[in-house]
């Protein structure tokens, strides 16, 4: 049984096939791809994965475990994290403070048991710590230790990306969702950023499903990827595969794509 597993995934909206038979094998530490123009069905997928939408038929697979019919929070703690295309943060909050949120799926003593912390000595403090730590460890990885005590509305649009990043990566998850990651970056950026998440892969030992435009980044870091268009599967195999596909070209690349 592969490590993760999507089994004949539909939802319709009004009508619509959203999403219409989708069915693929992530294996552990894999990076995965998806493909398509907008419209095509990819962000819907990780919507349907994370419990934001509950499928009409399906099967969505994380070490044996369905996942359908589970709340986003229950998912979030069964190991899968999850990257927005808008980026959700709290602007208010500090870099080091939005990763503590990513911890919270983690936190035993919870908000009532942190206000009582008599002394560092207590299991509140210690927790505390501990979780501290973890967020430190990332924020080393990602290079934003200039940045941790500032407000994140006040920062770059790509270094919010990584804050973001990283507080999907402070969840500990066994699979990430990043959707749109590079969305906004300069070259340099994005040039990291694809580092980065081959070392999330290797370093943290996260399995990646990954949604992107930048089709060099994704014939890049891929192992495999699926290509979608208006719901339906066109292709899903190795990246040079896909990317010769001529519905591929067609859909996705444009005519112009392929000499």
């Amino acid at each position: 049984m592969a490590f993760f597993n999507v089994a004949h995934l539909h939802i319709s909206f009004g009508g619509l096939k959203a999403v219409n038979n989708i069915s693929f094998d992530v294996q552990r530490n894999e990076i995965f791809s998806i493909i398509g123009p907008n419209g095509s069905g990819k962000t819907t997928i990780f919507n349907l994965i994370s419990g934001i939408y509950r499928p009409d038929e399906g099967r969505i697979v994380l070490e044996g475990e369905n996942m359908v019919g589970k709340t986003p929070d229950r998912i979030a703690r069964k190991g899968i994290a999850r990257t927005f295309q808008n980026i959700e943060l709290f602007a208010n909050a500090t870099v080091m403070d939005n990763l503590m949120l990513g911890r919270h799926i983690h936190m035993r003593t919870g908000i009532f048991g942190g206000a009582f912390m008599f002394g560092s000595r207590s299991r509140a403090a210690r927790e505390e710590v501990a979780h501290r730590e973890k967020v430190e460890r990332i924020i080393d990885f990602l290079e934003l230790q200039s940045v941790r005590d500032q407000f994140v509305g006040g920062l770059a649009y790509g270094k919010r990306k990584l804050v973001e990043l990283g507080r999907a990566l402070a969840m500990e998850p066994k699979v990430m969702l990043l959707d749109e990651p590079s969305a906004g970056m300069n070259t340099e950026e994005k040039d990291d950023l694809t580092i980065w998440i081959k070392d999330i892969r290797d370093d943290f030992q996260v399995t990646i499903l990954l949604i992107e435009h930048d089709m060099n980044m994704i014939m890049g870091i891929s192992d495999r990827v699926l290509a979608m268009n208006q719901g339906r599967e066109i292709i899903q195999g190795a990246p040079g595969e896909v990317q010769r596909h001529p519905e591929v070209i067609k859909a996705y690349l444009g005519e112009e794509a392929i000499a």
